[in-house]
């Protein structure tokens, strides 16, 4: 686990620090508070108990500290003690920090009650701790007794940190002018103090400039394998190698944090005389104007109910049995099987054998990278295990390993790499896949064509040309980022470098929630700019690059793809023999004859006489008026049905209504159907009880059209999946069924 820390906030809130200066748009204090907050939101996302914060109001119109009884300690105010930091202490620091009305108050002496604070609260505990000083340097700070002070700060090991607004910082190539000539004493005196503690002094503008560069998350790693690397049995053979090593992660996958379900709490039962309401455990930490609970899951499991027809019944999660996806069909495993599938293994990194550094290719890595190192304060495996890494280093070889870290979990397959660095030796591991995990397939070749006849050809209309060649290698040179950055000198180098990419989800997240921790009503920011800068291409790039593009979409005649037309089909129908249009034929036909007496939809020919109207008509209303004859015809199938005769007639006129809307891109008016459908199914209007043929529906994925299927649907899997359950309108149909009985 991380270090123990207390840290102390001195926060100057003078008169003074409500003064805007240097052309900023925000006061002292406002400037000074975005860094502060940063750090103090970074603090409560840990949610670590022993990461501890106080913070200490300077130059306050009040005093609140326990040396408040002396002259020298007045206009300090304790604002929060040391203790773990939440959003509750958040909120209420973010009340107290306010400009006050007076410039009384001495700096030194916040760092005395601050010392006084981290050393009653740490006594001799092992903690890191730490003082921070934010200031404009325009109030007082007494030398007195300076010597003692420092020599205190630098018992104690404290870390003393000293940020001004403004004050001059040569190595950060800032310097105010027309500086007061007090405050140019008071950071002079404040730099000397913090060199005499070994501290840290600077200029809030290079603390706040750093705010935008993510900081990297540092984690004190926990070993995943303790035990012994073997070479052969060293239980039966002497010759036998066996290392006491440890395995430790080298590289982890960063994940945003992940949101988390709360509600309100209700007010109790009979409060405001509104009747019962929802009681919801509340947890103390949590404040008393918005109280919020975790919403709990509670996971239940029905089957079906053989005694009633569509009912399902609520069982014990221990009468069930895991089962297992074989093709199509469902395997039942009990756990008295399964229990003999399990391997029974014991923790173990056995060596298998050395396998050449060229024959292992990049995409065999599974995992991420661990490191393997000698147990720590063994000086003999140290050196043994020196003596393997610098054997493999030699021979340009891996080693292929299996490796079991805790008791009766499945061995995995390793390749272990040689790590050689300045005063740090180890070895490298990734995962590997089993023989049997790695499926070899077979594509044709991207620079020749074989016809039918086993000809290979390397000229042809799929295969580019040399002139396509040519432009896009020129294309390539004039997009390459290795050298298009700057170094200090002026030389090339790479313009994306790793240590300078951030993902922008993982950190922007991070932003967000620590920004809307403070400024609740307020706006959220814009992303930083470190996070956008490789987001898009340097439009200088872009520039150089453009004869050479389009020289590449000359010579590979690339054409704009012309957007696709409402309710037109993509496919291309066939022209029969005679050369004659018989779809415009039939269309002007159909088009000459009176509304009343245009070709109907036979329920004999149903399908293929809907294809062809759908075919003869563009227009949105006649659609519409093709789709309402198949759907009544698909509900008097459903209607005349004697059991489940028609169903599958039915259904295949759904399906093939179905796909032509897909292709005519009108989600809306199948989806409109099958609402209509479900209702008046369920509802008992298509002759009595159709729920099996609504079963037909669930089976053959008949259901509502979503996004996924057509671009113009607004239904989501989910909501399509809520409409084709059958019990939301199960009840629906049982009450019904009730009237029609009673009657």
């Amino acid at each position: 686990m991380a270090d123990k820390q207390a840290s102390v906030y001195i926060v100057d809130v003078g008169h003074s620090m409500g003064e805007k200066h240097n052309g900023r748009s925000e006061t002292d204090l406002e400037y000074t508070m975005r860094w502060v907050w940063d750090k103090l939101t970074s603090t409560v996302m840990t949610e670590r108990k022993t990461d501890t914060v106080g913070v200490v109001g300077l130059r306050t119109d009040s005093t609140d500290n326990e040396l408040e009884s002396d002259p020298n300690y007045e206009h300090i105010s304790l604002l929060s003690p040391i203790q773990q930091f939440l959003m509750p202490q958040l909120r209420a620091v973010r009340e107290s920090i306010q400009p006050s009305e007076t410039d009384q108050g001495d700096g030194i002496s916040a760092i005395v009650i601050a010392i006084q604070m981290i050393a009653k609260y740490c006594k001799k505990l092992k903690y890191t701790r730490n003082i921070y000083l934010v200031t404009n340097g325009t109030g007082s700070f007494d030398p007195d007794g300076i010597e003692e002070i420092v020599a205190q700060i630098n018992n104690e090991g404290i870390n003393l940190t000293i940020l001004g607004v403004d004050f001059d910082d040569e190595e950060f190539g800032f310097k105010e002018e027309n500086k007061h000539e007090q405050k140019r004493k008071n950071e002079n005196f404040l730099k000397d103090v913090s060199e005499q503690c070994g501290g840290v002094y600077g200029t809030l503008a290079e603390a706040v400039e750093e705010l935008a560069r993510p900081r990297l998350k540092k984690v004190r790693p926990v070993p995943s394998y303790r035990g012994i690397l073997t070479l052969g049995d060293y239980r039966k053979d002497d010759t036998a190698m066996s290392l006491e090593v440890e395995r430790y992660p080298r590289t982890m996958i960063a994940k945003p944090i992940s949101a988390s379900s709360f509600v309100q709490k209700s007010k109790p039962e009979g409060e405001n005389g509104e009747g019962p309401s929802v009681r919801r455990d509340i947890k103390e930490e949590e404040d008393d104007d918005k109280k919020m609970s975790y919403v709990k899951n509670e996971r239940t499991y029905h089957v079906k109910d053989e005694t009633e027809e569509g009912v399902k019944k609520e069982v014990d999660r221990d009468l069930l049995e895991k089962g297992y996806m074989y093709g199509r069909a469902v395997v039942p495993i009990s756990g008295t099987d399964e229990s003999i599938t399990i391997l029974e293994t014991d923790p173990s990194y056995e060596i298998l054998g050395f396998v050449p550094r060229q024959g292992y290719e990049r995409y065999f890595s599974m995992s991420t990278t661990c490191v393997v190192v000698p147990q720590k304060g063994n000086r003999k495996a140290a050196m043994a295990l020196s003596s393997l890494i610098h054997a493999l280093y030699e021979l340009d070889n891996y080693i292929l390993a299996r490796l079991v870290t805790k008791k009766d979990k499945p061995p995995v397959m390793m390749v272990m790499a040689p790590l050689i660095e300045p005063e740090f030796e180890a070895l490298i591991d990734v995962q590997i896949p089993f023989f049997e995990d790695v499926r070899q397939y077979r594509f044709p070749p991207l620079d020749s064509v074989k016809t039918i006849t086993g000809k290979v050809l390397d000229k042809h209309r799929n295969l580019p040309t040399e002139e396509m060649y040519d432009a896009m290698s020129e294309y390539v040179d004039k997009m390459d980022l290795s050298t298009f950055g700057r170094d200090d000198n002026g030389n090339p180098t790479d313009y994306v470098p790793p240590e300078d990419t951030f993902s922008p989800v993982l950190h922007r997240i991070d932003q967000v929630v620590r920004w809307r921790a403070i400024h609740p009503n307020e706006p959220i920011p814009p992303a930083s700019e470190i996070l956008t800068k490789y987001s898009h291409a340097p439009q200088e790039l872009l520039e150089q690059a453009q004869k050479p593009l389009d020289r590449l979409i000359e010579a590979s005649n690339v054409k704009k793809v012309p957007p696709k037309v409402r309710g037109k089909r993509e496919r291309e129908q066939p022209k029969p023999m005679s050369g004659l249009n018989v779809d415009e034929l039939l269309k002007s036909e159909d088009s000459g004859r009176p509304a009343s007496k245009k070709a109907k939809i036979s329920s004999n020919n149903a399908i293929p006489e809907f294809k062809q109207s759908l075919m003869m008509h563009s227009n949105i209303e006649e659609i519409k008026d093709t789709c309402s004859q198949m759907a009544a015809l698909i509900k008097e199938a459903i209607t005349t049905s004697f059991a489940d005769m028609l169903y599958g007639k039915a259904s295949d006129m759904m399906r093939v209504m179905r796909e032509e809307l897909i292709e005519l891109d009108e989600p809306e008016v199948y989806n409109e159907f099958v609402r209509a459908l479900k209702k008046e199914m369920l509802g008992g209007k298509l002759g009595g009880n159709r729920v099996d043929m609504w079963k037909e529906v669930q089976q053959n994925r008949l259901g509502l059209l979503t996004s996924s299927e057509s671009e113009r649907s607004e239904v989501t899997e989910e909501m399509a999946r809520e409409v084709c359950d059958v019990r939301s309108g199960f009840v629906q149909m049982l009450l019904t069924d009730w009237i029609w009985f009673s009657f």
